[in-house]
């Protein structure tokens, strides 16, 4: 069980501090310290203390089981820190960013974290934000589109011609990176559509001069930079009717309060045929929802945009929607 770093500071922490609580992270160890006969309970709880004859046993286990444990102790009080997992990982911060090389100007934020954090996968925290210096870190997201004839990109004093590029390419795309570098867009834009699933992104009939974006989920910081892009065009939100797209919508319109929610009039005809049984949570706010989700919540039905997706009235009951 030693090879775990958060185990062996466990012992240490014992032997430098006289006592150690239990935490999530060192529970295993810290019952089988607790059954010893080095330790004993302390009045307060989840708590045990060294036996002061038992120093020599804890030394002596520490000498085995973590050789350069005198090192490491060394290495934590020269800054002040404390044999504790949270400071241990802090020192390993503090030691990697001794050695973080000439960094860009920008990376993506897994990039960035495999440079000053145990992996890439991991958060930033202030210590590994410290390490990057002036590199800003990316996400690196992208909008996938369907333009309106005559929007164009604009960056550089060029343009790009989104709608022909759109023609050959089946729809075009936009990253955060070419937001952060300035590319901009000309050209009307009636309204944007903000689309969850990719079938209907694809398949939905567009409203004359509109610019359909496929928003999957969760992952709206790339759009709404581009949403920035438009200001004063109305936004119109497109998704499943169930407690996940109830949460969509209220994300996104935390972001953007100005946006709209798209359910068609004719949608509650569906329910016979076409809705499925799903759970409501009963913590989800449906205060405000148009009357078809309070009706599904209480149902506890939902209905997928899919099954819409085809039918005449959708172009026009959208435009209905924007105005």
């Amino acid at each position: 069980m030693w090879e775990r770093e958060e185990d062996r500071l466990a012992l240490l922490e014992l032997l430098e501090r006289g006592r150690l609580r239990r935490r999530s992270s060192q529970v295993e160890v810290w019952t089988i310290l607790d059954q010893l006969p080095w330790t004993r309970r302390t009045g307060r709880r989840d708590e045990i203390e060294l036996v002061p004859d038992e120093r020599t046993s804890i030394t002596e286990l520490l000498n085995r089981v973590w050789p350069s444990w005198q090192v490491e102790r060394q290495a934590l009080a020269a800054r002040q820190l404390n044999p504790t997992p949270n400071d241990w990982r802090r020192l390993q911060d503090l030691l990697r960013a001794q050695d973080v090389p000439v960094l860009p100007a920008r990376l993506n934020l897994r990039t960035a974290a495999s440079s000053v954090a145990p992996h890439s996968k991991a958060g930033l925290s202030s210590v590994r934000r410290a390490a990057l210096g002036e590199t800003v870190t990316t996400r690196d997201g992208i909008v996938r589109l369907r333009p309106p004839p005559g929007l164009l990109f604009m960056r550089d004093g060029k343009e790009l011609d989104a709608a022909s590029i759109a023609r050959v390419l089946g729809e075009v795309a936009i990253t955060e990176r070419a937001l952060l570098d300035g590319t901009t867009l000309k050209g009307a834009v009636r309204a944007v559509l903000l689309v969850e699933n990719l079938g209907p992104y694809q398949d939905l009939v567009s409203p004359q001069g509109w610019l359909i974006a496929h928003v999957p989920g969760w992952n709206t910081a790339t759009v709404c930079s581009f949403l920035r892009l438009l200001p004063g065009v109305p936004i119109i939100h497109f998704g499943d009717l169930d407690a996940a797209g109830v949460r969509i919508v209220r994300h996104l319109q935390q972001l953007h309060p100005a946006l709209k929610w798209a359910v068609p009039y004719f949608w509650r005809e569906y329910i016979d045929k076409r809705a499925l049984v799903g759970v409501w949570p009963e913590e989800l706010n449906l205060t405000g929802v148009p009357p078809l989700v309070l009706e599904l919540a209480q149902r506890g039905l939902w209905l997928e945009q899919e099954a819409i997706v085809v039918d005449a009235r959708l172009p026009q009951s959208l435009v209905d929607i924007a105005d």
